[in-house]
Formats: C-alpha cells, sequence, structure tokens
C-alpha cells in the first residue's frame, strides 16, 4: 500500500483514479428520498440515500431520514451516515440513535463553516442543559464537556419520554478539519479515531456509530474508510491485501459518494498507512496507539513546519480555522431561533416549524455542491446562540503526534505533492 502511494504521488494520477471510482460506483435507486414530501427532510438536492440501505424510523408517520446503514462484515463494523440534521430534522435523528442502539455519535463538522450554517445545533449546550424535541418525545441532557485541542467529547443522555427510559451516548465532535481540503498531517486525526476505539462505540456489541459531517459522504466517508481499512489489516494473514479502493467501491454501494474528492482519498491512503504503523508493530510507532491518547503533556520544544503548499493550492487549505469565528458572531445577530422559544434558562423545548424560506440567489455560490442549487426548503438553517467557549488557550501537543508529525515531515519533504486542487470534476464541494 505505501509502495501504491508513492507511486500515485509520484506521476500525480491521484484525479484520474478518483475519476475512475467515480465511473465504476453503483447507481441505485433513491425513490423515497426524492419523493414530494421528503424533499424537504434533504439537506442537499444531489445526496440522497439508496432505498435498500436507508433507515427506516419507526415512530410516527414519518420513516423518512437522509441515513444509510453500512455493513462490513468482514471487518464486524457497522456504520450509519448522515446529513447533519435539519431544523426539523433533529427529532428524528433523535430517534434514529434510540431506534438503532446507537452509543457514539461522530461528528466531523463545525456548526458554521466559512459562514454557512452546516448543521442544526442538534445537542443542548452549556447554558442549557437540556433540550426537548417534542415532535418525537425525546430529550437530551449534556452531563459533562472534555475539550481536547483537536475534538471535544460529550456525555450526553437521552430520553426517551413516553417510556420514560434513558441512555448514555457519547458525542465525539472532530472541530479542526479545515474548510477546505484535508488536514496535512494524519496525526491529529489518527488521534481522534483511537479514541473513539477505546470506547467501545464502533464495536459489533452496540447499535451502529452514527457518523455525519454536512452531506455525510465526505469527512465521514474518510473516516468510516480509514477505520474500516486498519480493522481489516489487523484481521487478515496478509495485511498487504487490503485494497483502500475495493473497500471503498464496496462502501458506496450502500451511500453514493462517499470520498467527495481527490484529496479526501489520498488523505486516506496516508491515514491508513501511517495507523497501520501505529497499531501493527513499527518499532518506531509502537506505542503511538496508545500515547495518541494523551491529550494532557506540555508543548515539544520543536514543532516541525507543514510541507510547503501545492502548486495552485489556496493558502487556506494550509490553515486551520479555530471552531468560533467573527463570521459567527455576525450569523447569530442576524438570524431568527427557528428551533422552539427558551422557556426555562435551562430548558429550551424544541419544535418543527415550517421549513425555512428558500435562500436569495446571491448566497455564497462558491459553498454549494459543484452544480447544485441549495434545497429549496431546507438547505440553510438557523444559527444556534453561541456558548462562552470553553477551550483552554495554548494546549499542549501530545508526544506520539509530534512523533508522527516530524516523521511525516521528513518523509514529505521527499516527495511531490501533485493532486490537483479545485473544483473540477469533483461531485461536490467539502460539506
Amino acid at each position: 500500500m505505501e509502495e501504491e502511494f508513492r507511486e500515485i504521488d509520484q506521476v500525480g494520477s491521484w484525479s484520474a483514479i478518483y475519476q475512475e471510482i467515480r465511473q465504476q460506483s453503483s447507481e441505485l435507486p433513491c425513490k423515497f428520498a426524492r419523493s414530494p414530501e421528503n424533499k424537504c427532510r434533504n439537506r442537499y438536492r444531489d445526496v440522497s440515500p439508496f432505498d435498500h440501505s436507508r433507515i427506516l424510523l419507526q415512530l410516527g408517520d414519518n420513516d423518512y431520514i437522509n441515513a444509510s446503514l453500512i455493513c462490513m462484515e468482514e471487518a464486524k463494523r457497522n456504520y450509519i451516515l448522515t446529513q447533519g440534521p435539519l431544523p426539523n430534522t433533529c427529532g428524528h435523528f433523535w430517534e434514529m440513535v434510540w431506534e438503532q442502539r446507537t452509543r457514539g455519535v461522530v461528528m466531523l463538522n463545525r456548526v458554521i463553516e466559512k459562514g454557512s450554517i452546516k448543521c442544526a445545533q442538534y445537542w443542548p449546550q452549556i447554558e442549557e442543559r437540556d433540550a426537548v424535541f417534542e415532535d418525537t418525545s425525546f430529550r437530551v441532557s449534556l452531563i459533562s464537556e472534555d475539550v481536547k485541542v483537536y475534538y471535544t467529547v460529550r456525555q450526553l443522555e437521552l430520553e426517551n419520554l413516553v417510556t420514560q427510559e434513558t441512555r448514555e451516548i457519547l458525542h465525539f465532535h472532530y472541530t479542526t478539519w479545515p474548510d477546505f481540503g484535508v488536514p496535512e498531517s494524519p496525526a491529529s486525526f489518527l488521534n481522534f479515531l483511537f479514541k473513539v476505539r477505546e470506547t467501545g462505540c464502533l464495536s459489533a456489541e452496540h447499535g451502529p456509530v452514527v457518523v455525519h459531517c454536512s452531506a455525510g459522504i465526505g469527512r465521514s466517508g474518510t473516516f468510516c474508510l480509514v477505520d474500516t481499512c486498519l480493522v481489516l489489516m489487523s484481521v487478515r494473514q496478509d495485511p498487504t491485501s487490503v485494497r483502500i479502493r475495493d473497500v471503498l467501491l464496496e462502501m458506496r454501494r450502500c451511500r453514493m459518494g462517499l470520498i467527495q474528492t481527490a484529496d479526501q482519498l489520498r488523505f486516506s491512503y496516508l491515514a491508513v498507512i501511517e495507523g497501520a504503523k501505529c497499531i501493527m508493530g513499527d518499532d518506531d510507532r509502537q506505542d503511538s496507539s496508545e500515547e495518541l491518547s494523551n491529550d494532557e503533556e506540555d508543548y515539544p520544544e520543536f514543532t516541525p513546519p507543514p510541507p510547503p503548499p501545492r502548486p495552485g493550492r489556496d493558502s487556506r487549505n494550509d490553515t486551520i480555522q479555530p471552531p468560533f469565528s467573527a463570521e459567527y458572531d455576525e450569523l447569530i445577530a442576524k438570524s431568527v431561533h427557528s428551533l422552539g422559544t427558551q422557556q426555562d434558562p435551562r430548558l429550551r423545548r424544541r419544535t418543527v416549524g415550517d421549513p425555512p424560506p428558500p435562500p436569495s440567489p446571491k448566497e455564497d455560490e462558491e459553498d454549494r455542491p459543484d452544480g447544485v442549487e441549495p434545497q429549496e426548503h431546507a438547505s440553510r438553517d438557523v444559527a444556534p446562540p453561541r456558548p462562552e467557549p470553553q477551550r483552554r488557550a495554548e494546549e499542549p501537543e501530545e508526544p506520539a503526534i509530534r512523533m508522527l508529525n516530524i516523521a511525516l515531515y521528513e518523509r514529505d519533504s521527499t516527495l511531490n505533492h501533485p493532486c490537483k486542487t479545485g473544483n473540477q470534476g469533483y461531485e461536490i464541494n467539502q460539506k
């Protein structure tokens, strides 16, 4: 696999390989997703669950949610990939989590990115503690929140208000994926993945883990692809028999468009290669999978600079934006709270009202999927109130991440990065 990676890098054929994967991917019916009554429940017109793999809700008259079940039998992994909830589908989201007996939710986007709302605020914030979703009769309570350098882990309590039964849900929120492209180094991503694994949320003992970004195909596909490939490499007698392209094509039979860009494909290869070294006996990385969980060490004396940007690449690709920005404040100041009125300082009741009005033609064009108009009724949701940031300034970087970054920088300094950027030939922009 590493030799294959180097060969593709040297000839600069990532875009060609990505296009081959697109052409070989299955095109299957999406009749239910495209029915008139469900159009307002889809964030993007061109991202729909296949009929054969869609999740069916069991309560109430509506059985539709934009979510797909991906079962990887050899790896014994089950994932539910879904879009970021809309204001009118937050209750359906938690109904799905309950009915599928999910223990972990993995969120790979920020609520607001590049000035656009990518996901509704479907969990309670610190000042609220509780959120009630009256349309599906569920209450979500925030029990604790652990903020790390790259991600946040929340302990939530999900209560069925009809049966009074409660369950613990772990919410893993990766907060530092760049608005464009992919992380320059897989170290922080692997740190996050290993943290999710430690909790057992990915094991077959629990229901499928729910993974989402904005559309539920790009970053979500990257997470599931890397995790599955690492499992397969650890269980097979010949780890080199794992072919990332074959695994991705198998996943694409369950949900369309997984992995959005050639850059994400390249990053998936790199993360699998480096992750395998952490868990499969590389002497230099043997202890990395354990050390990656340590987020409390002091800053390193030396942090290598990132690799130089590739030709033609937007300089913003090389900058990790902070989780909160001035854009967030501006949007909040202009937004109208559509998720229900706050009747108590500790409790906000969220009700499903009419879908938001269609966006104006002047909305940010470059943030839309390639060649796709925003959803007429539900492509933009309303910004939630912003909590006081709970993040520690100047958080330390763990030694294992520093070790991976140094190794990757030394290796990348000898490689070209010819993967083309831009939107030509891609299915949709980063969602």
